[in-house]
């Protein structure tokens, strides 16, 4: 990893986008200038994966260690139990301690692709850790007298709730002080000063901060990005498909590279800067480009924020498969692949469920009009027919679904 000088952090977080409001802007300058910064992030352990959501706000950990300070990934194996209910109209379905576990270690592995953790440059820490042995009684008197319950009902993520005339439990509304608990302990711990987050977290960071400088009257600070929509108004990490999964297993770096190929003219700049390493005037060099010429850049795009996930090699072979596909119309060694039994195809498949099943359409209903609008393919040969039916013999060799002009995939007979 090639480090930067202390002082640039904030400038990149400017300059590239990550910036949508600080506590004290010129505080935390100095304090930047001065030495080395802890700073943390937490991410809540509610599935086996972080998606694409998550990786704005992983890129700022990175930049942070880039320019010498020390970020703390914290898990919430404890905060888990009880549930963000941040602009949520419902409560969060409660986890098992081991389906929280599980999901931990499938997020850490996501964390070792953008972070150092060699030598304490970087922590990965549980609130598990003080949390799961709070005194209740305790924890009432010494901490939950800092808190108002007015100003906490005046926040508008919960505000929102009540407005709407949603449930809001007392299990999360618990959730806000447990938070503000976490930057308290991690300044005790560790030394953190800066509690980083989503614009959607601004509540919950500005509690932490008046609840450590209540304790331990101690100068801390909350840096937010902002929630990032792309430019035709969808929720940043959604596709077609769900959620854009940033571990191998639940997605492959094929459909992974594809998600960034197929990013919007006027995205594309801007993903460049936030999700890539390229300099600031490169990535807008890129994202001025037109016609024929953006779509290399969109290449590039996909490139560089594969290779820092999954690694150059798969980025590489990603580039390869879908220049195949698209440019010669071959097969392509990467795509998706859904491979069939020989029971499943003893009474044969309709080509409506091959589909479904090769997760290029959420339902029967969807293939169907995916036919009817002529968007659907059998080896780039349009399909008219949504009652067609496969057999074994049909499969004698793989066979190359299609829906639309982007989103492919392999179906082919087991072993």
């Amino acid at each position: 990893m090639t480090y930067r000088p202390k002082s640039d952090f904030l400038h990149i977080m400017q300059a590239r986008g990550y910036l949508a409001d600080c506590t004290d802007l010129e505080g935390l300058d100095t304090a930047l200038r001065a030495g080395t910064v802890t700073a943390y992030i937490g991410y809540d352990a509610t599935a086996k994966s972080l998606h694409v959501g998550h990786l704005l706000n992983i890129m700022m950990l990175r930049w942070l260690q880039k320019c010498g300070h020390r970020p703390i990934t914290l898990m919430g194996g404890g905060t888990t139990k009880v549930g963000d209910p941040s602009f949520r109209s419902d409560e969060r379905p409660l986890l098992s301690p081991a389906q929280i576990d599980a999901n931990i270690a499938g997020m850490q592995r996501v964390f070792d692709r953008y972070l150092s953790y060699d030598d304490g440059a970087a922590l990965m820490l549980n609130n598990a850790a003080w949390l799961d042995g709070l005194n209740y009684l305790d924890f009432l008197r010494d901490i939950g007298r800092h808190f108002s319950v007015n100003r906490m009902l005046s926040f508008e993520s919960v505000k929102s709730r009540l407005d709407r005339e949603q449930s809001l439990s007392f299990l999360e509304f618990n959730y806000m002080i447990l938070q503000a608990y976490d930057f308290l302990e991690l300044y005790r711990r560790h030394g953190c000063i800066l509690q980083m987050g989503g614009s959607d977290q601004w509540g919950n960071i500005v509690n932490g901060i008046d609840l450590t400088r209540r304790v331990l009257d101690a100068e801390v600070y909350g840096l937010t990005s902002p929630l990032l929509t792309t430019s035709d108004g969808r929720k940043m990490g959604k596709s077609a498909g769900g959620a854009v999964w940033l571990d191998g297993d639940l997605l492959s770096p094929y459909e992974f590279w594809q998600f960034w190929r197929n990013t919007t003219d006027a995205d594309t700049g801007r993903f460049l800067k936030l999700y890539t390493e390229l300099p600031v005037e490169e990535c807008e060099r890129l994202g001025a480009l037109a016609g024929a010429e953006i779509n290399e850049a969109k290449i590039i795009l996909a490139n560089e924020v594969t290779a820092l996930l999954h690694g150059a090699e798969a980025a590489q072979a990603a580039e390869a498969t879908a220049r195949e596909v698209f440019e010669k119309g071959g097969m392509g060694d990467d795509l998706p692949t859904l491979e069939l039994t020989e029971a499943e195809l003893a009474g044969g498949l309709s080509i409506v469920q091959l589909i479904v099943r090769a997760g290029l359409a959420k339902s029967g209903k969807e293939a169907k009009r995916l036919i009817a609008e002529n968007g659907a393919r059998l080896d780039d040969a349009p399909i008219t027919d949504p009652g067609l039916m496969l057999d074994a013999p049909a499969l004698a060799a793989p066979i190359k679904l299609s829906a639309g002009r982007k989103r492919h995939a392999l179906v082919k007979r087991a072993g």
